[in-house]
């Protein structure tokens, strides 16, 4: 695993202890992804006062969805703040699904709650037929080619075919296969209640940013941001910008706990 400073990976069988009240911040990648895609915002999630963030794994140990967000849930104890990318933003809403009561803050950067439409399922499940009989090749060169803004291409070109490499065929055919088959979520998205923040690039062509304004425009109170001049690999292509939009979020979210215990001191004093 690509190591991320100031993270932990959640290993298999793990149940970290958390307080009632603060949250555990778990990162969880897109499809193929490791801690290389979080990387550049190392300094903008380190926060003194806080636990470090945990990688979440489960992408690669899990062949769906609800597996895996229901194995996030058994093995990171506590209530989470999840900041998820691409198919980890499709992560972070199934395990919200799961588990609305423990979720104090969704981030959704790059992400959608649509499912595949047929002709798109399709096209998805013969790529995973291919990577999983060795054919992949040319469809990761052509992954890299919509992934990027034209100017970010050449600058992120090999570190986004390494991490490819690093997840491996069988790793990414099992992975499309569980974005193909995902479910609609966007029928559940009024219920969101925990402060939302959704982050789309104005630029990305693999999931475009009216997945991000859908998502938006559903989620009562999202704050919607789209970043112009960048593709879909938003933390690696516009690092600065999408960390300080996270540190936003994560003071919102501060806010939102501590607005929450004061009404609960009152309520005690009062009874």
């Amino acid at each position: 695993m690509h190591g991320l400073s100031g993270c932990r990976a959640v290993p298999s069988g793990a149940a970290p202890a958390a307080s009632s009240a603060a949250a555990r911040l778990c990162l969880l990648p897109g499809l193929g992804c490791d801690a290389a895609l979080f990387e550049p915002l190392r300094p903008w999630l380190a926060r003194p006062s806080d636990a470090p963030a945990w990688l979440a794994q489960v992408h690669h140990q899990e062949a769906d969805l609800p597996a895996m967000a229901a194995r996030l849930l058994r093995e990171l104890a506590g209530p989470l703040r999840l900041v998820g990318v691409s198919m980890g933003g499709m992560l972070a809403l199934e395990v919200w699904r799961q588990a609305p009561q423990r979720i104090q803050g969704l981030a959704l950067l790059g992400t959608s709650a649509r499912p595949d439409a047929p002709a798109q399922r399709a096209l998805r499940l013969q790529a995973a037929d291919l990577l999983a009989a060795g054919q992949g090749d040319d469809l990761l060169r052509a992954n890299a080619l919509f992934a990027f803004h034209p100017r970010q291409r050449a600058v992120w070109r090999e570190a986004h075919r390494a991490m490819m490499d690093r997840a491996g065929a069988a790793q990414l055919a099992r992975q499309n296969r569980a974005v193909a088959l995902r479910e609609d979520l966007r029928p559940l998205l009024a219920a969101v209640a925990c402060p939302t923040l959704v982050v789309g690039a104005a630029d990305d062509r693999l999931t475009p940013p009216a997945c991000s304004q859908e998502l938006a425009a559903l989620i009562p109170d999202a704050e919607l941001q789209l970043l112009p001049d960048c593709g879909h690999m938003l933390t690696w292509e516009q690092p600065a910008v999408v960390g300080r939009l996270l540190q936003r979020w994560m003071a919102r979210c501060d806010a939102r706990l501590a607005s929450a215990g004061l009404v609960a001191r009152d309520a005690l004093r009062a009874g």
